[in-house]
């Protein structure tokens, strides 16, 4: 299996400390708002990754940090007149919903920063014993990046990018001018009652302090992946090298993977574009949850994706084709053995599925080889002959993928007033009431709904 380790630049063959376990540490959300669908691309890349690793056999622990403490949920707790804890608490269940509507395999552990606050504190201690740490003349304690010679290896920053001696003890910053971090964040009135006792007076975690604690708390101090979007390459992920690093002497994570932007309609999402969407903005709209992680798992992690809602409709269309052909599957129960020509094509379709996903997690291959199969499928039900042993071996096949994709079966079941309307429908036809069904079919149709006339009955789905 191939991963690109950002950290090299290049793919590098995978292989764990521990023969056959894996530990692996996604970064989180960070719960002041409702998470966005860039956020899901993400997630979703932590996702096809885990379920690849499990289903080639290896045992992942998975933990994936919730940050809530930083700049952006104590302002959000202020605007709203309520306590940290009651704030933050609300989006964290929110995401955690969202990720249920994603069919998002859970993480093992879900750790809050809140929660870690005397580990952390620990932490600074050790680097402030070290001598790469120290107090600032505003009371907060900063790591000194010049005390920690590899630092700027991950995002490749060179000498001249390093403004020697400055501090920032703002959470997020850019590359342009990379200066001391904060560690430890003296306390200050705009944090209100937000504070915890430390050595070195009341105050709160960094950002970037949080997920080097939770991060070594659960899974020990060094990583076989660290995973997170391209954006926290700098700063947050090469602080987290650093820190870490410099506390333990260890290597703090051997593969670092990192997910491309999200596009919506070609450009940057922005809520002054228009073109900002939380996942909750797109279910709204009508789409499905399994519709939307179609979309966002059918690119390349590595590559950016233009989220569009022709895209989604695109993805509706690919999940009614496999589900049309697993539906005809089922149904097939011709007697019969497994037939040549159907053994060759499920032995090149499940060579293709893992040779493209060993190769970096590249899905969109994986896809079309599992798609070139179904049409395959769907050719041979229409031309007869398909025995039940053909069809079995085909829907074990389809199960396989589903394990990584987890996309089969419907979101929501077809409301009982829909059904009745079909069922209407239906027998007026049966009566030669044609105006009649006519009206009810235009009925479903202004729901959302379609429906097909089979040897069974009416069969009803979302248009």
């Amino acid at each position: 299996m191939l991963l690109t380790n950002t950290l090299l630049r290049r793919p590098t063959e995978f292989v764990p400390l521990v023969d056959r376990t894996v530990s692996m540490y996604t970064c989180g959300p960070t719960v002041y708002n409702f998470a966005h669908i860039g956020n899901f691309r993400a997630m979703m890349a932590y996702d096809l990754l885990k379920r690849w690793l499990r289903c080639a056999g290896y045992a992942v622990t998975h933990v994936m940090n919730i940050t809530d403490i930083d700049d952006k949920t104590i302002r959000g707790a202020h605007t709203e007149g309520i306590g940290l804890a009651a704030f933050t608490a609300r989006y964290t269940h929110a995401f955690m919903e969202d990720c249920a509507t994603l069919r998002m395999a859970p993480a093992d552990v879900f750790p809050k920063a809140t929660a870690h606050i005397p580990q952390m504190i620990a932490l600074v201690q050790t680097l402030m014993d070290k001598g790469v740490a120290y107090r600032g003349t505003d009371g907060s304690v900063y790591f000194s990046i010049d005390k920690f010679r590899p630092y700027g290896a991950l995002s490749r920053l060179d000498s001249r990018e390093l403004m020697h001696g400055a501090r920032i003890a703002s959470d997020e910053y850019d590359k342009l001018h990379a200066a001391d971090f904060a560690l430890w964040k003296a306390w200050s009135p705009d944090d209100g009652d937000v504070k915890w006792p430390s050595p070195w007076g009341d105050g709160r975690p960094g950002w970037h302090l949080e997920c080097s604690v939770m991060a070594r708390e659960y899974l020990g101090d060094t990583l076989d992946i660290h995973m997170g979007g391209e954006d926290l390459v700098f700063p947050h992920h090469e602080n987290e090298i650093a820190q870490s690093e410099a506390a333990t002497g260890k290597p703090f994570a051997r593969f670092w993977i990192h997910n491309a932007h999200l596009l919506v309609d070609g450009r940057k999402m922005s809520k002054s574009l228009g073109n900002y969407y939380t996942l909750r903005d797109i279910v709204a709209k009508g789409w499905t949850g399994r519709e939307i992680r179609y979309l966002l798992l059918s690119a390349h992690y590595r590559q950016p994706l233009n989220f569009t809602f022709e895209g989604l409709h695109a993805a509706r269309s690919a999940l009614q084709r496999l589900d049309e052909s697993r539906r005809q599957l089922v149904a097939c129960d011709a007697q019969g053995t497994l037939r040549d020509h159907v053994k060759a094509a499920l032995e090149l379709a499940r060579q293709t599925w893992s040779d493209s996903l060993n190769d970096d997690l590249n899905i969109s291959p994986a896809l079309a080889g599992l798609f070139e199969l179904v049409h395959q499928a769907n050719k041979w039900l229409v031309a007869g002959g398909m025995t039940k042993a053909d069809a079995v071996a085909l829907l074990d096949f389809l199960d396989q993928t589903d394990a990584v994709l987890a996309l089969a079966g419907s979101d929501d079941a077809v409301p009982a007033d829909i059904q009745q309307l079909a069922l209407d429908r239906a027998a007026a036809r049966k009566a030669k009431e044609f105006t009649r069904a006519d009206d009810l079919r235009a009925q479903l149709a202004a729901r959302g709904y379609t429906v097909e006339d089979t040897a069974s009955g009416p069969r009803v789905k979302k248009a």
